[in-house]
């Protein structure tokens, strides 16, 4: 789901049959087993020690296989924003109990007001391990997410009406400084803003066979803006 699509912003970041190294039928999660001294708990919580716990992944796992994608964009939803804060709630709640301090934040196109965007709200939250799944993927599971996508630093959780996705990587991941970087650019400068609407706009009024060839196709617009949007934060 991100192994091809750093340059993505959120659910823009599609993937497709060609580029599954795994497909795995949907099931309950079950890590891998721990190797050496990992990780512990202390005072009730989940120690920092960011050493991990056990190697990551080396493949993309993309569970449930490859699904026939139908991109439309809707007119922005001033309800967007409660619906991710009714989702951090949802998070928050599922991982107290693990004792798991995450950050939690609206990302994608859904994030910006005023931006047309897939009715897809996504989020992304910062851990302190990936690998340390039973931490926060078996939560996530129980609160009523379900597993789509493991890849090397990467997990993705969604609703079953796959109308939020949650990503989930390590705290300083480059992907998340990319997510913000985007969005608060996006934000912020309404020139780009509607440059961006406008492309997506008018690469979904042609056919696509493969969605990786529409997120492909954003590449060079969405590279343009983020050196913008870096110039931007370097004169902030």
């Amino acid at each position: 789901m991100q192994s091809e699509n750093h340059i993505g912003f959120g659910s823009d970041a599609v993937i497709g049959p060609e580029r599954v190294t795994s497909v795995t039928p949907p099931a309950r999660l079950t890590p891998p087993r721990p190797c050496g001294v990992r990780g512990s708990w202390q005072d009730g919580r989940v120690s920092t020690d960011r050493t991990p716990r056990r190697p990551d992944v080396t493949s993309l796992d993309l569970v449930g296989g490859a699904e026939k994608v139908e991109v439309r964009l809707h007119d922005y939803d001033g309800r967007w924003p409660e619906i991710f804060r009714e989702h951090r709630r949802r998070i928050e709640e599922a991982l107290v109990a693990s004792g798991v301090e995450v950050e939690i934040e609206h990302i994608g196109s859904t994030s910006v007001p005023g931006l047309a965007a897939k009715p897809i709200v996504d989020i992304v939250v910062a851990v302190d391990d990936i690998t340390a799944e039973e931490d926060y993927l078996e939560p996530l599971l129980a609160a009523g997410y379900l597993l789509r996508v493991r890849e090397p630093g990467h997990r993705l959780v969604r609703t079953p009406a796959r109308d939020a996705h949650v990503h989930i990587y390590e705290r300083g991941h480059p992907a998340v400084d990319e997510y913000r970087l985007l969005r608060d650019h996006l934000r912020s400068d309404a020139d780009d803003r509607a440059l961006y609407e406008n492309t997506k706009r008018e690469l979904l009024s042609r056919r696509w066979d493969d969605m990786n060839d529409y997120a492909d196709a954003k590449t060079q617009v969405i590279l343009a803006i983020k050196e913008r949007a870096r110039a931007a934060r370097g004169r902030g």
